[in-house]
C-alpha cells in the first residue's frame, strides 16, 4: 500500500505473533572505555549493548511500536546481558535462541567519535552466535510476522549462511512484510570483493533502502542522491543520507533533479524530498544512523507524508547523537510530531542539545500533574 506514492507498511499478520517491526541481525556486547585515551591504555570499561538492527528495534519499542529482534547468542553471561538488556526496552527476544557451541559477540571501543582517524575498535566476533544464523536455524515464521522486517548489510558480510538468510528474506513472495535495508557497509567486515555486489542486489530486493551518500562513493562510485536513485531503481523509496546537510528520500521512479536543499524532486512516477538535518549539539556520533531509520519507520507505519518521515528521522537522529551510547531516549510522539510540523524557517533555526528528550517529558508530567 502506498501513500502520496510512497510505501506504508501493511497491516501485520494475522497471527499471534505479529508485531509492527522485527528487526533482524547480530548484537554485540560494548565496552566503553571510562575515560578518553588509547585502548592500550585505558584502565577500565563501561558494558553497554550494541547492535545495528537492535537499535532500531530498541527505539521503535521505546517510541510505542511492538518490536521483534530476530537473532542468535552464545550461552554464556554476555548472551544473557544482550537478551535482558535488549528485553528491557520492550523488544520481543522470544526468537532469540542460545547456541551452546558459539560465543557471543563483544567489542571495545574508545571514547571518541568513530569518524576520526584516533578513533579505535577491536572486534572479538569471529565464529559468533549470529554468524551461524542460516535459513535453518532461525525462525522464519516470526521474521516475517511483523508489518516491517528491518535487516542491514551487516548481516551479509557475517557469513556465507547468513547472505542466504538475507537472500531468502528479501526473495519476492506472496505475502512479504515491507522490507527496509540500511546498507550499513562495514568494510572489515568483508573478506573478498564482493561486497559492493551484493550489498547492491540485497538493496534492489528491498522496499526501503537507506544508504549515504559517503557509502555509495565508496562502494559504487556514485556520486550524488541522484545517482543512487538511478542505480537502485527497484525499491519504492530510496533514503540517501546526506550527512550535516540533510537527507533526501526518492519514490517510485523519481528522474528529476533530485537532492536540490530548495526543491522537491518532481518525477515522472514521484517525488524525492530533502530534508535539512538539524542543528545539534554533538555529545558522540554514534547510532544515529540506526535512530534515523527508526524514525523513519516510525512515520512510515503512521502513514505520514515524506518530509515528516524524514523529519522524523532527523529528531531520533537528533536524540541518538546528544548522549555518549548508541541508544537515547527518543522523544515523546507528542513532542516530535509537533517539532516536525514546524515551518521550514523555524526548522531551519531549531537547535537541540543534551537532555532535550528527558526536559519535554518533564514538562509533559508537569502539565499531567496538577
Amino acid at each position: 500500500m502506498t501513500v502520496n506514492g510512497l510505501p506504508t507498511a501493511a497491516a501485520a499478520p494475522e497471527t499471534p505473533d505479529a508485531v509492527d517491526v522485527v528487526a533482524l541481525g547480530e548484537s554485540m556486547v560494548t565496552f566503553v572505555p571510562s575515560g578518553p585515551g588509547r585502548l592500550a591504555d585505558v584502565p577500565s570499561f563501561e558494558r553497554g549493548i550494541g547492535g545495528a538492527e537492535s537499535n532500531v528495534a530498541c527505539v521503535l519499542a521505546a517510541a510505542g511500536h511492538s518490536a521483534r529482534w530476530v537473532s542468535r547468542v552464545g550461552a554464556d553471561g554476555f548472551g544473557d546481558h544482550l537478551v535482558e538488556a535488549i528485553g528491557a526496552y520492550g523488544v520481543d527476544v522470544a526468537s532469540v535462541p542460545r547456541d551452546p557451541a558459539r560465543p557471543t559477540g563483544i567489542y571495545f571501543r574508545t571514547a571518541g567519535d568513530r569518524a576520526t582517524d584516533a578513533h579505535e575498535v577491536a572486534y572479538y566476533r569471529a565464529g559468533s552466535a549470529a554468524s551461524a544464523m542460516a535459513v535453518g536455524n532461525v525462525d522464519l515464521g516470526a521474521a516475517r510476522a511483523g508489518r516491517v522486517l528491518h535487516l542491514s548489510g551487516i548481516t551479509a558480510a557475517l557469513s556465507g549462511d547468513c547472505l542466504e538468510l538475507l537472500r531468502e528474506l528479501t526473495a519476492p513472495r506472496a505475502g512479504r512484510p515491507l522490507v527496509s535495508f540500511d546498507v550499513n557497509h562495514r568494510p572489515g567486515l568483508w573478506r573478498d570483493a564482493e561486497g559492493p555486489r551484493v550489498l547492491r542486489e540485497l538493496a534492489r530486493g528491498a522496499d526501503i533502502v537507506f544508504v549515504g551518500d559517503d557509502e555509495a562513493r565508496q562502494l559504487w562510485g556514485l556520486h550524488g542522491a541522484r545517482a543512487i536513485r538511478q542505480a537502485l531503481p527497484e525499491p519504492e523509496i530510496v533514503v540517501v543520507k546526506q550527512g550535516r546537510a540533510g537527507a533526501t528520500a526518492f519514490g517510485v521512479n523519481s528522474d528529476g533533479p533530485c537532492g536540490d536543499p530548495d526543491r522537491p524532486c518532481e518525477g515522472a512516477a514521484g517525488t524525492a524530498t530533502f530534508v535539512p538535518a538539524l542543528n545539534v549539539d554533538v555529545v558522540a556520533a554514534v547510532g544515529a544512523g540506526d535512530a534515523f531509520a527508526a524514525g523513519f519507520l516510525s512515520a512510515t507505519l503512521r502513514g505520514l507524508p515524506v518530509r515528516d518521515r524524514l523529519r522524523h528521522g532527523h529528531l531520533m537522529a537528533a536524540a541518538a547523537l546528544t548522549v555518549p551510547g548508541d541508544l537515547a531516549t527518543p522523544p515523546s510522539r507528542d513532542h516530535a510530531d509537533r517539532l516536525a510540523a514546524l515551518d521550514d524557517t523555524a526548522w531551519g533555526t531549531l537547535r537541540l542539545g543534551p537532555g532535550w528528550t528527558e526536559a519535554d517529558a518533564v514538562a509533559e508530567e508537569e502539565v499531567r500533574t496538577p
